[in-house]
């Protein structure tokens, strides 16, 4: 059974079109208006093994906010429709990854129920056309419309976007083995009978 997810959503903010493939081979086609923000996603798609469609139309003439947010929501709703029932998943996942000086533990489970933790404070304000200070926004958007347990540590760093990458990258790992089918597993992974 094929775990996709094709999302459109428009507002007087953004337009996003966006095709998620949780069983594909690491294939981005990124479109946001963001230079950086599109070499996360995809560092994102690629060490998560993801297929990854994005095109945003954004008010980046008002700043990078809406776009970056936003994004993050279309990608936690895409994730959610993905997985279905989620039966037969592993449902946790964890990676630490290190990016030259830095190291980024992020964990995952994949209850149901939307809880995020955010541990790093960037050491400049902006990459690229990126703020940092967005990054924050896109995770806590992901988590919440993923219905996504979400821990994301910053460990050492020093150079913002090693520390970034190192994020997305760990982001991708974690989920890639959250997302994985166990034969061991009959239904979900859970006492309650449920994973929502």
């Amino acid at each position: 059974m094929a775990r996709k997810a094709d999302i459109k959503r428009k507002t007087k903010e953004t337009d996003i079109y966006m095709s998620f493939d949780i069983d594909g081979t690491g294939k981005s086609d990124l479109h946001t208006g963001i230079g950086f923000f599109d070499h996360m996603l995809e560092g994102f798609s690629r060490h998560g093994f993801f297929d990854l469609t994005v095109q945003v139309n954004g008010d980046l003439d008002v700043d990078g906010h809406h776009t970056v947010e936003d994004t993050g929501i279309v990608l936690g709703t895409a994730i959610r429709e993905a997985l279905g029932d989620k039966a037969g998943i592993r449902r946790y996942g964890s990676f630490l990854l290190p990016m030259d000086e830095s190291l980024c533990l992020c964990a995952i489970d994949l209850s149901g129920r939307p809880y995020f933790v955010f541990d790093c404070e960037f050491p400049s304000e902006r990459v690229g056309e990126l703020d940092t200070e967005l990054v924050r926004e896109f995770f806590y958007a992901v988590s919440y419309s993923a219905g996504m347990n979400l821990h994301l540590k910053m460990l050492s760093g020093g150079n913002a976007h090693h520390m970034i990458e190192a994020m997305f990258k760990a982001f991708g790992k974690a989920l890639d083995e959250a997302c994985l089918r166990d034969p061991r597993i009959s239904g979900v992974l859970s006492t309650k009978g449920a994973l929502a």
